[in-house]
Order: C-alpha cells, then sequence, then structure tokens
C-alpha cells in the first residue's frame, strides 16, 4: 500500500537585500516545533538572491504522513 503524505512550506527571513538576522535565528526553532507536531525535515534552500550573493530568505520543506 502507498503511503500517502503531506507538504509544508514555511518561508524564513525575506529581506530585500539578504536573509534578516531573525531568519538566521529561528530557522532552528521553527524545525523543533514542527518536528514536535509530526513533521519531518526534507530541505532547507535559499532560491533568491539578494546583495552580494546573499540569499533573500530560506525556505523550509517538511513533510508527514497522512
Amino acid at each position: 500500500m502507498a503511503r500517502n503524505y503531506e507538504y509544508k512550506f514555511i518561508r524564513l527571513g525575506e529581506g530585500i537585500l539578504g536573509v534578516r538576522k531573525e531568519g538566521k535565528l529561528t530557522y532552528q526553532e521553527t524545525i523543533q516545533q514542527h518536528a514536535r507536531e509530526g513533521w519531518r525535515l526534507v530541505q532547507i534552500f535559499a532560491p533568491g538572491i539578494g546583495a552580494y550573493g546573499a540569499a533573500k530568505y530560506y525556505e523550509i520543506v517538511l513533510e508527514r504522513e497522512r
């Protein structure tokens, strides 16, 4: 029987020039909080490019079985 998953996408620290400081400080806390709710970390990535090649934000991808 195939497993069925749901996904959640969370964007942290979005800024014009780069990731804001609170995004860097809260990503671990955000992941821990969601893990307590049954979510599993799939990936963290930074798709946007800000000033000096810095990421504009972090995108956290979580999954859990339905």
